[in-house]
């Protein structure tokens, strides 16, 4: 059944696809920063330069009303085509994701599945269609069917995650697209490095950055969610963008990862930031491969 406009007013929206280094864990954390940052009553523009699968976002559209200009940018294309079609052509994409949710449904065994599903991935890292919406329904499909939910790609660009054998995976969320498509018309969407969205800032405005973990020891690193790695030196070049960020008068939190957890003797971040205020809260990873590491650990929230 189709929500109607004045109905999805009061619909939360949530992440659309599942998207490592998701923060659905710390928004309680992060909302509570933006509360002691931002009154609840006071108008404020929100800015978040690495939205990833928006689970930050959507929360700050779900719970913050006076939220007035909302800017988001990710380096992905991918996925920022995906919200320019969320946002854009909703109707057409909720049609099309329906058709091959049912086509996937109707193969008889896993075998027939996994076939599907790698003749899909083929087709989306051939780039031989020109139609966003299209590119959008095979980003969905091979999202919420492949291992783990999990988007990475290898040094050429390509989507290598292999097929998830899950049985009748939701592939199609209509009440949450329309959701999502209702939040994202008062957001404006960018694609490219985040220090663009400096651009965007006036008057009382927040940045929440959630960047590409930097890897808590040697085996953990997972830097693919782009073809282009985010290193120490990216994360140092994000700092100085931050210091601009707060010499300008805007507020902002940033989330990352802990390297003490493994080492603690490391004081990367504790350096890096000791201007600011560092919280250390708990989290749970939740895309790994090994099950069994996907336990408690900690992470950092720095703000100004």
């Amino acid at each position: 059944m189709t929500t109607s406009l004045s109905e999805r007013k009061t619909v939360s929206a949530k992440p659309f696809l599942k998207w490592a280094g998701g923060k659905t864990q710390l928004v309680p954390n992060i909302l509570s920063l933006i509360n002691s940052q931002i009154s609840q009553d006071c108008q404020f523009n929100y800015i978040e330069p690495f939205v990833g699968g928006g689970a930050v976002l959507f929360s700050v559209l779900n719970n913050f009303s006076p939220v007035q200009k909302v800017i988001i940018n990710d380096i992905n294309p991918d996925l920022i085509m995906a919200y320019n079609v969320i946002k854009n052509n909703v109707k057409e994409l909720i049609v099309k994701l329906k058709k091959i949710q049912q086509d996937f449904y109707e193969l008889k065994n896993l075998e027939e599945q996994q076939k599907f599903f790698l003749d899909k991935r083929i087709e989306f890292n051939s780039r031989s269609c020109d139609d966003d919406i299209e590119k959008t329904v095979l980003l969905l499909f091979l999202n919420k069917t492949c291992f783990n939910g999990l988007y990475r790609v290898n040094s050429k660009g390509l989507f290598n995650v292999p097929f998830g054998k899950y049985v009748k995976p939701l592939i199609c969320n209509e009440e949450n697209l329309l959701a999502v498509n209702h939040h994202l018309q008062k957001v404006t969407i960018l694609q490219g490095d985040f220090v663009q969205t400096l651009n965007y800032a006036n008057n009382k405005t927040l940045f929440y950055f959630d960047p590409p973990y930097k890897p808590i020891k040697k085996t953990s690193a997972f830097t693919s969610y782009t073809k282009e790695d985010f290193n120490d030196e990216e994360q140092i070049r994000l700092k100085q963008f931050i210091d601009r960020v707060d010499q300008a008068g805007y507020k902002f939190i940033l989330s990352n990862s802990d390297v003490k957890n493994f080492d603690s003797d490391n004081n990367f971040f504790d350096d890096l930031y000791k201007d600011y205020n560092i919280q250390r809260v708990k989290a749970r990873r939740n895309i790994n491969s090994q099950g069994n590491n996907r336990g408690e650990i900690w992470e950092l929230l720095i703000n100004n």
